[in-house]
């Protein structure tokens, strides 16, 4: 009839989140991911998967508090610094036959449509031990690059987080986040190198990134290695 209007049926979902940690260990990017745990004994452990860290809100949390808890009691990890990036919602996101058995093992609606908010963030190695727990068997680091398949859509979510690195990494400077306190040049060249994944022009970057405000020479040099000590340099964050 004229002026009428047909709606489709609400649908009932979750919402989780997802982490995306970097990490930089002076030679690769790394992201840390969880190996799935066993969870009914009649689960062949060649089923289980690798994934981020991630579970679903719980009724009473906000999507920060949810992340933050989300990553101490998958990884041991705590106060890091999350950001929101994206959201992922494919309605069959988590209804692939790979992933629903151990949903199944999991969840009480394990068929239920799930729409996820990626976090990510960017932390010094040397200062963050991840220990697994909860349905986690195992945290680890891998490099950015050779990441296996994943459970559910997260390959796409570290290669969305990945783009958003990139994007800030020029825009924003953030990939001191990644670096020791104090650094040289060719340790910040590298960095970028990494993170784009491409070979950067010596003389041109020096030339570029020496233009930057915040980058403060000091007054030492590295100790302790074999070739010539080269200079050292800080960046001075803004508050």
């Amino acid at each position: 009839m004229p002026g009428t209007t047909t709606t489709g049926q609400a649908s009932i979902m979750d919402v989780s989140v997802d982490c995306v940690i970097f990490g930089f260990d002076e030679q690769k990017l790394k992201v840390l991911i969880i190996d799935q745990k066993q969870m009914v004994k009649s689960m062949p452990v060649a089923h289980l998967q690798s994934a981020l860290p991630g579970d679903l809100v719980r009724q009473e949390e906000s999507f920060d508090h949810a992340a933050q808890r989300v990553l101490k009691e998958l990884t041991n990890l705590s106060g890091i610094y999350l950001k929101q990036f994206h959201a992922f919602g494919d309605p069959y996101r988590v209804r692939m036959k790979k992933d629903q058995e151990w949903l199944n093992a999991l969840r009480e609606n394990p068929e239920r449509r799930v729409v996820t908010i990626g976090y990510y963030s960017l932390v010094n190695m040397v200062d963050y031990k991840p220990k697994a727990s909860s349905f986690a068997g195992k945290a680890r680091w891998v490099d950015v690059y050779e990441i296996p398949s994943m459970a559910f859509d997260h390959n796409q979510i570290v290669d969305k987080a990945l783009d958003m690195l990139r994007h800030e990494l020029i825009a924003d400077n953030i990939g001191f986040e990644l670096l020791p306190e104090k650094f040289t040049l060719s340790q910040l060249q590298h960095l970028y190198e990494i993170v784009l994944d491409k070979k950067m022009d010596k003389r041109n970057f020096r030339k570029n990134v020496l233009k930057m405000e915040n980058l403060q020479p000091l007054d030492e040099k590295q100790k302790g290695v074999l070739h010539k000590p080269a200079q050292l340099y800080q960046y001075q964050r803004k508050k």
